[in-house]
């Protein structure tokens, strides 16, 4: 199949003609466009249903995704949806061995990771952090903190992961203005038993094994079932460290009609780690060099260990109607458990005698340990429905749904602080210490319980044939109740675009996108102050090409922080509780591109970069650990003369970083830096036949060593040049 094959054509469109812009991605996709010889062809998406065999195959092994309900629930091309989207697809995932959540937002557009330690990273967009993971369409939040394990969701379990970068409030409720994270799980949709298995070993003895299998479960193939189940065992380029993980996933997909399916699963993952480095390396010697330590260096004790584990149970219900309508309904019971014990070094050494001094003024402790459990409950239920409407004899769409959300989060922690000389010389630690004689745990203080109603709607409005405003709002009741206290915010959440389709496949966007957080300052009577208000203005160009295979953008975003707390300096005399008035706050500014997709049948490719600034009210960089400018390209391409071969690779840039610590014994502050790097992948995939292929992985290929955390004073590594091959039989 060729693209010339894919001539679908939106209501009103023309004849493609050529067109050429400055800007940098509107060039690249110039370039590709003429690359690929589609000249007088229309390109525009038309959803098929009816699409063959070949093209279903072919889809499947894109990096693009036509149709999305990212954004605004609505299913729509990327290119009608007024914000910023990427999409990563199975293929891309298979090609680049993203086999975590972490991998995934990685190499994702606007996306940047600061490293607390090797099992947790919180992820930032814009300069702000990505506070909510939503699966199917339903958030959960969580806070730094407690960050237990969201990122290192496994993706043999999902189809896609859809980012919006943004304020995206309309979607999530609560939640700062950086981006929604939606992963799609994968679905038993054949009705011939299939599936694939595979096994791949790789650096510091990594092993891990993956089977995938779907089958019908009635003899009509109305009921389907498909099972993915896996193993993962590896070690660390960090001494002592090792983990494992355990996945299983189970879902039946029933047509109980022609336009009605039900679907229920299962989902089971279980991760171990085994003297897992907390917090990072020591940084600094008391007269302001750096401890040059081995990137191999680790400063847990044998006795340490962080696991997790993750049971979520989901239903999912469509009804199509024979106007264009569906209704979907998604219900899901999430629980997930945190045990851990583990031991941190932070503060300055000396030298010479190895002795250490602490971070904090009038506080002489260099390290702790702490033994941490919990529990995050999740009980949640979404339905929404849409569809056409015909209004002022044009055709408009409409999105309508309410949510329904129980957060339990119960936190325990019990710990002790390590002293001087409790540690002894830091010169000759190897991690051996001893283990605490812990105290009984307590609860923790951000132990709470969150109820949230919602109500949204969003509607796409054709004024004209190259016209259209997309309106939206969410009505959020939210409650919390912590260890101490209750609160109850009430907030309208608006959202509102307009796409101009002033070419045949290319339009121009601007919207306004908001988000709410609620916050615990209190004013001078008592009450708390209103929710912080992000709010998000963006504007930019699309396009998309053959069938939406291919997909350009490039924007231009300016978001904002409202109403932030900040501290009068005076105190309440009848509750004694600081009093807080409210702030314009940060504001981060900047422009965003990305290519992706099938640049022929035989290449595929992504290519994104963001840059823009972020600072707060007295002008200052905000988030400093976080690069400003970044670029990110994947490509693959199958050889024609020998289609059994796939080559490809990318690199990942960014820009320096740098934070202020506070220096020995509190006094004055120390800056931490990164320079500017990049670090370069490749892959290769050989088709032995038709059923069996090979695959081999080359990460970080010329060994930059790079530190992932410049926000305190430890250092955390990202990983040295390593491989992975894997081998997939298919059947």
């Amino acid at each position: 199949m060729s693209f010339s094959d894919l001539r679908v054509r939106k209501p009103g469109s023309a004849p493609q003609r050529a067109l050429r812009l400055s800007l940098l991605a509107v060039m690249v996709a110039s370039g590709i466009a003429q690359a690929a010889e589609t000249t007088n062809t229309e390109q525009t998406l038309n959803v098929d249903a009816s699409a063959n065999a070949d093209q279903q195959q072919q889809a499947a092994q894109d990096y693009s995704v036509p149709v999305t309900r990212a954004g605004t629930k609505m299913a729509l091309t990327a290119r009608d949806i007024p914000q910023s989207v990427s999409i990563v697809s199975k293929q891309r995932m298979q090609d680049q061995q993203l086999q975590s959540l972490n991998d995934v937002l990685k190499n994702t557009t606007g996306i940047h990771g600061v490293s607390s330690d090797m099992d947790r990273t919180n992820y930032y967009s814009r300069g702000f952090l990505i506070d909510n993971y939503m699966v199917d369409g339903i958030p959960t939040a969580f806070a730094s903190r407690w960050n237990l394990g969201d990122a290192q969701s496994d993706m043999a379990l999902y189809e896609r992961v859809e980012v919006v970068r943004g304020a995206t409030g309309l979607l999530t409720g609560p939640g700062n203005p950086s981006a929604s994270i939606n992963m799609v799980r994968k679905h038993a949709d054949s009705k011939e038993f299939t599936g694939d298995v595979s096994a791949s070993y790789g650096s510091w003895n990594k092993q891990r094994y993956v089977a995938d299998l779907s089958a019908p479960l009635s003899p009509e193939g109305n009921v389907r079932g498909r099972l993915v189940a896996g193993y993962e065992d590896k070690n660390s380029f960090i001494e002592r460290y090792g983990a494992d993980k355990k996945f299983v996933y189970g879902v039946v997909d029933a047509d109980l009609t022609d336009s009605t399916k039900l679907s229920v699963g299962y989902e089971f993952t279980q991760v171990n780690t085994d003297s897992p480095m907390w917090s990072g390396s020591p940084r600094w010697y008391t007269d302001g060099s750096q401890i040059k330590a081995r990137r191999g260096y680790n400063t847990a004790p044998d006795w340490a260990y962080n696991n997790k584990e993750n049971k979520k149970v989901f239903v999912n219900l469509q009804q199509n109607f024979d106007n264009g309508w569906n209704i979907t309904l998604n219900g899901t019971h999430n629980e997930m458990f945190l045990d851990s014990k583990q031991l941190y070094i932070d503060g300055f050494f000396d030298k010479t005698t190895g002795a250490g001094s602490s971070s904090y003024a009038g506080y002489p402790v260099i390290g702790g340990t702490g033994y941490n459990t919990g529990k995050r409950k999740v009980d949640a239920v979404d339905a929404f429905a849409s569809g056409p409407y015909e209004l002022l004899g044009r055709q408009h769409e409409l999105m309508i749904g309410v949510n329904y959300s129980r957060q339990d989060n119960k936190y325990y922690s019990s710990w002790e602080n390590i002293s001087s000389a409790e540690l002894g010389n830091f010169n000759n630690y190897n991690g051996d210490f001893p283990e605490s004689n812990w105290d009984p745990r307590e609860p923790a203080s951000d132990t709470q319980l969150v109820r949230q109603k919602s109500a949204y709607l969003a509607t796409r409005i054709s004024l004209a044939d190259p016209l259209h405003v997309i309106l939206g709002a969410r009505y959020t009741n939210w409650n919390r109740q912590t260890l101490s206290e209750e609160m109850e915010k009430n907030n309208i959440t608006p959202y509102g675009g307009v796409i101009w389709d002033f070419y045949d496949n290319w339009s121009a966007y601007a919207s306004y996108t908001s988000v709410f957080q609620p916050q615990d300052y209190q004013d001078a009577s008592g009450g708390f102050l209103a929710p912080v208000i992000g709010k998000n203005y963006e504007a930019g160009v699309k396009s998309d090409w053959f069938n939406s295979r291919l997909t350009t953008s490039i924007s231009v975003f300016r978001t904002e922080l409202d109403n932030v707390g900040e501290a009068t300096g005076e105190t309440n005399p009848e509750t004694g509780n600081a009093i807080y008035v409210g702030k314009s706050g940060v504001v981060s500014r900047g422009v965003e591109f990305e290519v992706n997709g099938a640049v022929t049948d035989n290449w595929q490719m992504t290519f994104g970069g963001t840059s823009y600034v972020a600072e707060d009210r007295e002008g200052e960089n905000y988030n400093s650990q976080l690069p400003r400018t970044s670029f990110n390209l994947f490509t693959s391409y199958r050889l024609p003369m020998l289609d059994q071969l796939t080559l490809g690779g990318g690199v990942t840039w960014q820009s320096k970083t740098y934070g202020d610590i506070g220096g020995p014994d509190g006094e004055g502050t120390w800056r931490a830096r990164q320079g500017s790097y990049s670090v370069v992948d490749l892959f290769a995939r050989y088709d032995v036949t038709k059923n069996v292929s090979l695959q081999a992985n080359i990460n970080n290929l010329f060994d930059k060593e790079y530190d992932t955390n410049v926000s305190n004073g430890g250092i955390v590594y990202g990983d040295p040049r390593n491989f992975s091959v894997s081998a997939t039989y298919r059947f």
